[in-house]
């Protein structure tokens, strides 16, 4: 995503020549240039994904429902144990590894179960106990967007990785991308604020258009980036142990005696956890020869414990393990942890998001936002919008880019000669690469390709040059 020097504004075409701002602004543009035409793609796929997955319940709701909705509401629903009962009955064979109760009395109840050594969704009506249907958990529809927005649909560690460094260098991105478009001597509602439309098809237009855009939605998707890097694998690692370091996640009081010595986490042994909580350590029941409690019991500790459904019931995970009950509602605020001994009903942890402190609390609210649920449909148009020109964007640098580049050539703004301005750009990126490891590591990669490879190379150097 590059923007022209000749046409950002009209005085900015006047700044050729030697100076301190002029060959700072080329730097910044060559940076900008180069993070563009690598990351682009990706982040284009990023906001294609993300724009489906935002609107997971609508699809969902339609395509699948069969499943989720019940036929007819009934006056009375089945028990936790008599429902599971109905279905165990239905599907010999299956073992239920959670039990999802839900707060809408047309919602039927969803199971994990494992059937086959294949890991299931499973939907029961809870007026009747009848099986609506079972789904592979990890092919619905908007699983196979999700899976492209956090793994570009493959698998391992590396994919992630690739996500995480395009979402990082779109931080990078928009920080320069606003550098640039910042108005420079006279200014200028047109081609700043407003898009030059009178020569359509033109370098100018694709530039407005790649520019105007970018600003007014720059802090809408720089807030959509940095919501969504909790998750990533290195930053979002990061982001937990400052947050546990400092106490501003959750806070030590609220896990049960020796709890904090367990190095089972809650992510490991329980489903549909709030991030806060993904990360806490598990206590142990108390084995004693006692007969575990039935799903009834543990439902009702939860509705005591004042739960707000829906909520998930995760199941003790051998003789020394605990019910997880977990909310990870729509509204972060009714966010609820707890681990329960499986034999005897004591509560050995219970944390809410009035526990999270101020971290976790903005982190959730975040996350919330980044989903489009923190609140509604109103959420989820702004993820849209976002996404859609994140697109915009991206799509206009592109032509922008093919517009101006000579032929034969990359078509890279020059390298500007003041080498102290050069290095001091690249401790300020280097400051950042600091907060964003693989940016960092990525800027390593580049410098040594461009000292060992390409200056080497004349084919190349004449390539890459301007």
């Amino acid at each position: 995503m590059s923007i022209d020097l000749e046409t950002t504004t009209p005085a900015i075409g006047k700044q050729k020549g030697r100076g301190l701002l002029p060959t700072l602004y080329q730097n910044v543009w060559r940076w900008h240039f180069y993070a563009g035409i690598i990351f682009a793609p990706f982040l284009i796929i990023l906001a294609l994904s993300g724009s489906v997955y935002l609107f997971k319940p609508q699809i969902e709701a339609q395509l699948y429902k069969d499943m989720l909705t019940v036929r007819e509401v009934g006056t009375t629903r089945l028990a936790p144990d008599q429902l599971a009962a109905a279905v165990r009955t239905e599907n010999p064979g299956l073992s239920i590894l959670s039990f999802s109760i839900p707060s809408d009395a047309k919602s039927t109840v969803k199971m994990s179960i494992v059937k086959n050594e294949v890991p299931t969704t499973l939907y029961a009506d809870p007026y009747t106990g009848r099986t609506t249907g079972t789904l592979d958990t990890d092919k619905t529809f908007t699983e196979l967007f999700k899976k492209l927005h956090s793994q570009l649909l493959l698998s391992g560690t590396l994919p992630n990785r690739i996500v995480e460094l395009a979402a990082s260098w779109g931080v990078v991105l928009i920080v320069t991308g606003l550098y640039l478009w910042w108005p420079r001597g006279k200014f200028s509602i047109w081609g700043t604020i407003l898009p030059r439309l009178g020569k359509r098809g033109s370098r100018q237009f694709w530039r407005d258009m790649h520019a105007v855009p970018a600003f007014w939605l720059s802090l809408l998707i720089l807030t959509l980036i940095l919501t969504g890097l909790p998750w990533s694998g290195v930053m979002g690692k990061g982001i937990d142990n400052i947050a546990n370091s400092t106490n501003t996640n959750y806070p030590e009081n609220a896990f049960g005696a020796g709890s904090l010595e367990s190095v089972t986490l809650a992510k490991d042994v329980a489903e549909d956890l709030p991030w806060a909580t993904e990360n806490i350590p598990v206590p142990a029941s108390a084995v004693g020869g006692y007969v575990r409690l039935s799903l009834n019991e543990v439902a009702a500790i939860a509705d005591r414990q004042g739960v707000i459904k829906p909520y998930t019931i995760s199941m003790p995970d051998g003789k020394a393990g605990v019910y997880t009950v977990a909310s990870a509602d729509d509204r972060p605020t009714n966010n609820a942890t707890l681990h329960i001994d499986q034999y005897s009903g004591a509560v050995l942890t219970d944390v809410r998001f009035a526990d999270y402190g101020i971290m976790g609390k903005v982190i959730m609210l975040g996350i919330a936002f980044h989903e489009g649920k923190l609140f509604g449909l109103a959420n989820q148009i702004l993820g849209l919008i976002a996404c859609l020109g994140l697109i915009l964007i991206s799509a206009g640098s592109y032509v922008m880019w093919r517009k101006r580049a000579p032929a034969g050539k990359l078509g890279a703004p020059n390298k500007p000669r003041d080498k102290k301005v050069t290095i001091g750009l690249l401790i300020i990126m280097g400051a950042l690469g600091i907060i964003m490891p693989l940016v960092g590591l990525s800027i390593l990669v580049v410098l040594a390709i461009d000292l060992l490879v390409i200056r080497r190379v004349p084919a190349l150097k004449r390539w890459f040059s301007a």
